[in-house]
């Protein structure tokens, strides 16, 4: 499954790259043309409908879908993988040594009573940020989402971050996260529009505000990380899916499933390049630059 819209490949440029590395983030705007948003945003939200159906995953206690494995869950979505103007960011930061581990879609319909104080401020990762003692903790893993609804305005279950956080290993917060407690100063609700991109580094610190708003909110995330990091995504099945022969070779490698190099079943290290997809690629396109630790031939 290709691209809805193709543009050329194109690395992200010297100014981009100085301003995620001194905010941890990166606003995009216009990434998604207006039929990627529709060909996305209904994939969503027939997901949505078909989980508050008898039978169905089930919504959360708001009403709300999150939903992990989002290209095994919606085929539809497998060109949001390697979109040109968004995966950019991905291969130019990470390199070509990668693949998604963590993925999910999400829907927040409007919330109509104040919830429960609740501290949902964290980076992604998880033991990641337990079990690795530097300071700070180095990036690892980097994050696309793709926003499918009309967040232009706060209040709308925005994306809330904490700009320079990213090189901060420990927030000040309460001392369980139902305790009441302010915002961390400095905090900044998102505002984007339908086809917008977020590119953050999982080391900034981020939440999920609610949505009180009668805007439903809509997107989907994908997590990028090198192939030698475990995935969390449930993907071993997707081969036998009608789907698959779909998939690009690209695709297919940041799904987990690449050539095994010689044999060894070390491929995930990345000693076999000319068997993975995505340095292929970038090979093809000029875009592998010795400059760039990550991009180095």
């Amino acid at each position: 499954m290709t691209q809805v819209e193709a543009p050329t490949w194109t690395p992200m440029t010297a100014d981009e790259r100085a301003q995620f590395d001194r905010d941890g983030f990166l606003v995009v705007p216009g990434v998604l043309s207006e039929s990627e948003i529709e060909v996305a945003r209904t994939a969503v939200l027939g997901a949505f409908e078909r989980a508050g159906q008898p039978g169905g995953h089930g919504l959360g206690s708001t009403g709300a879908l999150h939903q992990l494995s989002a290209v095994t869950s919606l085929p539809e979505l497998a060109f949001l993988l390697d979109h040109p103007v968004a995966f950019r960011y991905i291969w130019s930061l990470l390199g070509w040594n990668v693949h998604v581990y963590h993925s999910h879609i999400d829907v927040h319909p409007q919330i109509h009573e104040k919830q429960k104080d609740w501290w949902h401020w964290h980076q992604d990762g998880g033991r990641q940020n337990r079990e690795i003692e530097t300071d700070p903790r180095p990036t690892l893993s980097v994050k696309l989402a793709y926003w499918l609804s009309d967040v232009s305005e706060t209040g709308r279950g925005n994306f809330t971050v904490l700009p320079g956080s990213h090189k901060t290993n420990w927030l000040p917060g309460p001392p369980n996260r139902g305790t009441p407690w302010p915002q961390p100063e400095g905090a900044l609700q998102i505002t984007a529009n339908p086809g917008d991109l977020v590119v953050f580094d999982r080391r900034l610190w981020h939440a999920r505000s609610d949505n009180y708003s009668e805007v439903t909110r809509v997107g989907a995330f994908f997590g990028y990380t090198y192939r030698w990091i475990a995935g969390r995504d449930e993907v071993a099945d997707l081969p036998n899916t009608p789907e698959w022969a779909g998939f690009n070779d690209v695709q297919k490698q940041l799904l987990g499933h690449c050539p095994q190099g010689d044999g060894s079943g070390d491929h995930a290290w990345g000693h076999y390049p000319e068997t993975t997809p995505l340095y292929g690629a970038l090979k093809e396109r000029g875009l592998l630059d010795s400059s760039i630790p990550a991009l180095i031939p």
